[in-house]
């Protein structure tokens, strides 16, 4: 009996994970993606793809993420609120690319 609850235990965890690993790329801690994100908006802010202004909205929505993220793990960190945090990185990590790329320069900078 106790073997028979274990194999069904690891099996309902292999679907499961198999189930999650399916739709999403790895899960990545929030600390990793949040440095990440901040050393992608230095380098574009060193090398003048991004305008001080942009940087400065790239840093507050950052800011306000790791605020978010603060709140959720008073409670724990719910599969709910990883996928809330995942798609608004995510959406961040487009805006710094689209930023960065939108040909706007810092004064001073030129691009060729």
């Amino acid at each position: 009996m106790k073997k028979m609850v274990l194999g069904i235990a690891a099996a309902a965890a292999a679907v499961v994970s198999g189930a999650s690993a399916a739709n999403a790329a790895p899960w990545q801690p929030v600390n990793q993606r949040e440095a990440r994100l901040e050393m992608r908006i230095e380098h574009g802010l060193r090398s003048g793809a991004l305008t001080r202004a942009e940087v400065i909205g790239l840093r507050n929505r950052l800011h306000s993420l790791e605020r978010l993220e603060r709140s959720f793990r008073r409670n724990g960190l719910s599969l709910a609120e990883r996928r809330v945090l995942d798609v608004r990185f995510d959406a961040l990590s487009r805006s710094i690319r689209v930023q960065a790329s939108d040909r706007q320069v810092r004064s001073g900078f030129h691009r060729h």
